[in-house]
């Protein structure tokens, strides 16, 4: 018997998407597995998976998508292990094709520039006056401290020093790092903590959030990329918040900030995380030398 079910049960800190995904992969792997003539996960040791792995290579899957789908099966062995139900962990040193990182399409410095001038607040009044310096003060923050979208969204209104131009942010691993607020994010803050966040918040509004949605609830990572989704650049392309996080890193390399400083103010554990992004810069100069020099 493949206990799937209770498997899937057990994942209670997971979200709906990670649990559906998660069932696919196994069920796809279970069929596979059936097929073979493997009753249950007893059954299965490393030479299955490695030719459930060449299995799903001949079909031409993409190697991302193979190694989330062994992602899955680590999970699923790692939890069968500590329940007593198989021996050992067939899954152990396993290898999966890891796919290749791709480059994040980043809107230059005059396009972000021009996407924040369009939200600016109009005159409107009530709840959709509160949404307009909401969204204009979502979007500053997001590109004007390069959070990630579940950190904008975890903010206090006492994680925001507007006289010192700083904001408390809690990262991956529960770390905290304060980041720089430029002038134009703190404004945009302010004008809605002024004029926006009461007119949003109710009775069951949380007094730890900053961003709140229509309901007076804590703002979430989907109504966030909702904001972000309704912009569009000056051709026609949308944006997500991440796409502004990028930007943010970006920005700053091309600029001249040190590699280091934009490794802290982004959060990241490993700098060759944030190595990614002088790859990104060093595209973009080329495009430029190229376009202009004249013996290039």
């Amino acid at each position: 018997m493949w206990p799937v079910e209770a498997f899937l049960a057990s994942l209670t800190g997971a979200s709906a998407h990670t649990r559906k995904a998660y069932e696919s992969d196994l069920r796809q792997f279970v069929a596979w597995a059936e097929r073979g003539g493997a009753a249950g996960p007893e059954a299965v040791d490393h030479l299955v998976l490695r030719r459930y792995l060449a299995y799903l290579t001949t079909r031409g899957m993409a190697r991302p998508t193979i190694a989330r789908k062994a992602a899955a099966l680590r999970k699923f062995f790692g939890w069968l292990r500590r329940r007593g139900l198989v021996e050992g962990d067939p899954t152990r040193n396993l290898r999966t094709p890891k796919g290749e990182r791709r480059l994040p399409k980043v809107p230059k410095a005059a396009e972000v520039a021009a996407l924040l001038d369009a939200t600016a607040p109009t005159d409107t009044e009530g709840v959709e006056a509160a949404v307009a310096l909401r969204d204009a003060a979502v979007l500053e923050v997001l590109y004007g401290a390069g959070l990630r979208i579940s950190e904008l969204c975890g903010l206090g209104p006492s994680d925001v020093d507007g006289r010192a131009g700083m904001v408390t942010v809690l990262g991956k691993r529960s770390k905290i790092r304060r980041v720089p607020l430029g002038e134009a994010a703190i404004a945009a803050i302010g004008a809605y903590l002024d004029g926006g966040r009461t007119n949003l918040s109710g009775p069951l509004t949380p007094p730890d959030a900053l961003f709140l949605n229509r309901r007076g609830r804590r703002l979430t990572p989907r109504d966030a990329r909702r904001i972000t989704e309704r912009r569009l650049l000056s051709d026609g392309r949308a944006i997500s918040p991440h796409s502004l996080r990028h930007a943010y890193a970006t920005h700053l390399l091309e600029g001249g900030a040190d590699l280091r400083a934009v490794q802290e103010l982004l959060g990241h554990a490993d700098v060759a995380t944030t190595q990614l992004y002088t790859h990104l810069t060093k595209d973009r100069l080329r495009a430029v030398s190229d376009a202009t020099h004249p013996r290039a």
